[in-house]
């Protein structure tokens, strides 16, 4: 899913650099507010897991890799602000010494895999299991249908990007300037091997370890729900 650079034209990466150096803004300042020091660690290792899943590149027929990505398992623990940090960080590292993804692209590969995929699959896991107890399945199956849901969103705007060039920049004199297929093969091509293949990958490595955590320490569950109680506890009065 990792955009390189010559595939999206000035408008788009710029577009998208600008819409992520808020966020990242916003994303920091939300950490420092509700990150305890004592859980800065577990945003580490989030990134570092982030960073070696997506160091698994498979090959897809068309010539495509895919691969999972971990942000929502992230954004279970830690919330989807500090997913969006750890994915970036991650993604920013492979782009500057690895050369997967592009330096253009940074802003939309942190904008499609660190803000849509955490944010969709984490709000699908709380809606699924929203107070259930620790222990619920509902815990764990939420998280894998969350993480399948926002890996395939994100994996469908990314074809989106892709296929839009060819509207922004159309072929000159039968040469395009950046990605030469039209959205009509753009997003199916996308889409169809996170569907079939990687979302399912992502959902069953996400459910395997919220289960685990649900054996071994269920605390790491109520982070962010932990977090989410003290915003709408007015000024003033302890806990």
């Amino acid at each position: 899913m990792h955009i390189p650079d010559g595939y999206l034209g000035p408008i788009t990466w710029m577009a998208l650099w600008i819409v992520m150096i808020p966020l990242w803004i916003i994303a920091s300042r939300k950490l420092k507010k509700d990150l305890k020091t004592k859980n800065v660690p577990l945003l580490a290792m989030g990134a570092a897991f982030s960073f070696v899943i997506m160091m698994f590149n498979v090959p897809v027929l068309g010539g495509s890799t895919g691969h999972a990505v971990g942000g929502t398992l992230i954004a279970i623990v830690l919330g989807p602000w500090a997913a969006l940090v750890a994915v970036s960080v991650a993604l920013v590292i492979q782009a500057l010494f690895f050369g997967d993804g592009g330096i253009t692209a940074i802003g939309a590969n942190c904008f499609n895999m660190g803000v849509v995929l955490p944010f969709v699959g984490y709000y699908v896991y709380r809606l699924i299991s929203a107070n259930a107890d620790t222990s619920s399945s509902r815990h764990w199956i939420g998280a894998g249908i969350g993480s399948y849901i926002g890996i395939n969103v994100a994996a469908t705007l990314t074809g989106f990007e892709f296929g839009l060039q060819t509207i922004l920049y159309p072929a000159v004199n039968g040469k395009f300037q950046y990605f030469m297929y039209p959205l009509s093969v753009s997003v199916p091509a996308m889409a169809f091997e996170h569907l079939l293949v990687f979302g399912f990958i992502e959902a069953i490595v996400t459910a395997l370890v919220v289960r685990y955590l649900q054996q071994t320490d269920p605390s790491l569950l109520r982070l962010t729900e932990r977090t989410i109680s003290q915003d709408k506890i007015p000024a003033g009065v302890s806990v």
